[in-house]
């Protein structure tokens, strides 16, 4: 199955075998736990459940304690879905390993948690053109005109506007990265380019949406 679970570990770059240098994105992608599946016939989907961060039982709620002992599975913190072909295959119990997902020349979808930035103005967030910043002019980094001038507007400001606010810290993908290298003794993944999210953060990678409709 081409999906597993990593940490973001930073970036560097290595070079080619022509001595161009490429920038990387470092992912640690330790054995990953089948802990379930999810099947058409019950659910509705088939997918598969893989799980890292393994932790004391302590660490974890009671329900979720019965039942990883239920199924006689490690006690894992960090659980994410993949609907992935090959997704009933993996055994419950057993470890997904980077080797055994991707290789290199693999074309991947990164998934993370963008970095927050807090409350942003109108122009760190959308990237509005500020104001003049001399001769008088008391406009420089504001928002602007909020209200429309057309009959029907009413003085109000529409909904979706472009204003300041909370900026960062969302669910953001990156498509269509290419592995660059796979090194299996250490269970690290290098992939060319920037994955989201700051370093130590979980990413999900898996095969690339772009890649399944070239094969088409």
């Amino acid at each position: 199955m081409k999906g597993i679970i990593g940490t973001k570990v930073g970036m560097t770059q290595i070079f080619d075998d022509s001595g161009q240098a490429v920038p990387v994105t470092v992912i640690h992608a330790e054995p990953n736990v089948v802990v379930g599946h999810r099947s058409a016939a019950k659910e509705g989907y088939d997918a598969v459940q893989l799980g890292v961060e393994e932790v004391p039982a302590r660490k974890l709620r009671q329900p979720q304690r019965k039942d990883f002992q239920q199924r006689r599975l490690p006690f894992v913190r960090r659980i994410r879905e993949f609907r992935l072909p090959g997704a009933l295959e993996l055994p419950a119990g057993s470890l997904h390993r980077v080797e055994a997902a991707f290789e290199p020349g693999d074309r991947v979808d990164v998934t993370g948690t963008s970095k927050g930035k807090g409350f942003a103005g109108a122009i760190k967030r959308w990237g509005f053109h500020r104001g003049p910043m001399s001769h008088g002019s008391k406009y420089h980094r504001r928002v602007g005109s909020l209200a429309p001038r057309t009959s029907g507007g009413g003085g109000r400001v529409h909904p979706g506007r472009k204003l300041p606010g909370h900026l960062g810290h969302r669910r953001v993908t990156v498509l269509n990265l290419k592995v660059v290298r796979v090194d299996a003794d250490r269970s690290l993944l290098l992939v060319r380019g920037a994955v989201p999210g700051p370093n130590g953060s979980l990413v999900m990678v898996r095969t690339s949406v772009r890649a399944k409709r070239g094969a088409e």
